[in-house]
């Protein structure tokens, strides 16, 4: 039986799409390791199926200030995946490679704001390519989109594309530690129903 909506998903089909998340939040650790010359490791991801008001909830509330990088999934599944990258996050990577602080977004430069969106980029892409390989599809990449805004303007972009299809939004959260800090991680991934049901079909768990 297919899923017509994203809350339909059996405790099954929710673990397997956590382990993808393990491993895809596992690889993104270790892409940052070699970037940023730090040891960084990963608490244990937590994915969740969340209705979109609870999401942006669940990152802070939709006016808290943010920087988002957003990249468009296509191929054999199309969807939006969501880089959130809070205050702390941010200090982590330009602390480690520029030797910064900020105390706001403003104050990033188009460099530091450039090494956002190469952070938030692999953080996906090592996502999508856990996904592709154990799933064995095929999926593509639009080029990265960076914006600094309020966290509803931000998920307000899956919500007008999938929100007449679904009111809810898969979340995978964690913390980056590095030298002893712990920093949040926040992916949002939205894939439309027919893609969803595609690629549990894939991975070998059918609903019911």
């Amino acid at each position: 039986m297919e899923l017509k909506n994203y809350k339909d998903l059996n405790e099954l089909e929710i673990d397997t799409l956590r382990e993808i998340g393990s491993i895809g939040m596992g690889n993104a650790a270790n892409s940052l390791s070699e970037m940023l010359g730090c040891e960084v490791r990963i608490t244990l991801p937590e994915v969740r199926i969340m209705e979109y008001n609870h999401a942006i909830e669940w990152i802070g509330g939709p006016e808290a200030i943010t920087a988002g990088v957003l990249v468009r999934i296509s191929g054999d599944i199309n969807g939006i995946m969501l880089s959130v990258q809070q205050l702390d996050f941010v200090n982590l990577i330009i602390g480690k490679i520029f030797d910064k602080k900020i105390s706001t977004y403003e104050e990033l430069t188009e460099i530091e704001s450039s090494a956002l969106i190469e952070i938030g980029n692999i953080m996906i892409s090592t996502f999508i390519n856990a996904l592709s390989g154990l799933a064995d599809i095929n999926l593509n990449l639009t080029v990265p989109a960076f914006t600094v805004d309020m966290q509803g303007a931000i998920i307000a972009v899956p919500m007008a594309e999938y929100g007449g299809q679904s009111d809810y939004i898969m979340t995978i959260g964690g913390n980056f530690i590095c030298e002893k800090k712990q920093v949040p991680c926040r992916l949002l991934l939205s894939p439309d129903i027919r893609s969803l049901n595609f690629l549990l079909r894939k991975l070998g768990v059918t609903n019911g």
